[in-house]
């Protein structure tokens, strides 16, 4: 295909994917149901195209769409309750690793998940996406004082909830062992 017949927008569709799919996994923390997500995000996106006005800002407008599809459907499930198919836990990265692997990687997964979503997002986007702040203020449409004020928090909140892991993961001595007397 040569450089005129290809499809600018399609082109840099397929360019955002990996982001984006980083994006979706950090997000929903499934493999599986973050394909799913990324793949509605992208039919989404095909099928409004039109809406995008600079092409150069495809990944903030991509990512949008994946966090309003993602927010939908946290509203349907908190609605209707949540059911899980088996084939959905095959892709679960806690089931996925091995007994002994598992602790520090699954305590992070835990405390990221006791975040808020606002603060589990402007993480994905400062960490896994290396936006700066000014393009999180323009992509959530928030001042860039609240950008840094929420990452601050939610830098801090991943801290606490991280030690709560590890307490919870590591028992203590019993009370009576370490006094000298």
């Amino acid at each position: 295909m040569t450089n005129r017949h290809r499809d600018p927008f399609k082109g840099a569709l397929v360019e955002a994917l990996p982001g984006l799919r980083r994006y979706a996994i950090a997000l929903v923390e499934n493999v599986s149901a973050a394909e799913d997500l990324v793949q509605d995000c992208i039919e989404r996106a095909l099928t409004r195209s039109e809406s995008l006005r600079e092409l150069s800002r495809i990944g903030p407008w991509l990512r949008a769409i994946l966090h309003n599809l993602y927010v939908d459907r946290l509203r349907r499930e908190n609605s209707e309750g949540i059911s899980t198919e088996l084939d959905l836990l095959e892709n679960n990265h806690a089931l996925s690793t091995l007994p002994d692997d598992r602790g520090v990687r699954t305590d992070c997964v835990r405390a990221f998940g006791r975040l808020t979503l606002e603060h589990r997002q402007i993480l994905l986007l400062v960490g896994l996406e290396g936006l700066s702040y000014r393009e999180i203020s323009t992509e959530l449409s928030i001042p860039i004082g609240t950008v840094m004020s929420r990452l601050a928090r939610a830098r801090d909140g991943l801290r606490k909830a991280l030690e709560l892991e590890l307490n919870l993961a590591t028992p203590g001595p019993p009370k009576s062992e370490g006094r000298v007397r």
